[in-house]
């Protein structure tokens, strides 16, 4: 298992996605991201789980947040850039139809996925959206 090659194909494969000004595996908080390097992607590693059994090698949970940032002025409402930003994501992990799963690319990952609950803020005070999607890679 090579963390930096499973962390890099994940990067890679958000980094197609269009639209994006700024992509950036540096975490910044928004208001350090300009309105026009915006819409902004920043990935974050945020924890590894090591799951083990007796005679069985080890299997990695790793865990990932991906910030996306968007502004805009007065008229548009942030969260529509936002929206399509994040429907862009799940398109980007959508399980192979062959395999079922999301692999990377790389040997040794059995699946990539979102997981857990999305936060966002669609800008409903202002012009600035943000949204923080939680996604989990678990190796073989």
């Amino acid at each position: 298992m090579n963390r930096e090659a499973i962390y890099s194909a994940l990067f890679a494969k958000l980094s197609a996605i269009p639209g994006l000004k700024t992509k950036s595996r540096r975490l910044k908080h928004w208001s350090d991201v300009d309105k026009s390097a915006q819409p902004a992607l920043f990935m974050a590693q945020t924890g590894e789980t090591a799951q083990t059994t007796t005679g069985q090698p080890t299997r990695w949970t790793f865990k990932v947040d991906v910030y996306l940032y968007a502004r805009t002025d007065g008229n548009l409402v942030p969260g529509t850039i936002i929206n399509s930003l994040l429907d862009a994501i799940c398109d980007a992990l959508k399980p192979s139809p062959i395999t079922g799963r999301v692999d990377l690319g790389i040997q040794g990952v059995e699946w990539c996925r979102i997981d857990g609950q999305i936060e966002t803020d669609e800008g409903t005070l202002g012009d600035q959206a943000v949204a923080i999607v939680p996604i989990i890679i678990l190796t073989s």
